[in-house]
């Protein structure tokens, strides 16, 4: 269960960390090809903040699910 709980608020900073546009990647393309010379850009793309507010909520629930106390 403690688990589930340490899982679920690694999730809700990360969540943040996006949501506040903090996160992004790098990919490389290709421009120009001519024998063995080669042209490549590299292109920075923001990741969506509606993916942080995805992970807030399931790490929210995480933590739920890690708090409750089994019945029996």
């Amino acid at each position: 269960m403690r688990a589930l709980v340490i899982l679920g608020v690694m999730l809700i900073a990360a969540g943040i960390y996006v949501a506040a546009g903090q996160a992004s990647y790098k990919t490389d393309k290709n421009v120009l090809k001519i024998g063995g010379l080669e042209a490549s850009v590299k292109e920075a793309h923001q990741v969506p903040p509606w993916t942080g507010g995805i992970a807030i909520v399931a790490g929210g629930l995480l933590v739920f699910a890690g708090m409750r106390r089994p019945r029996g």
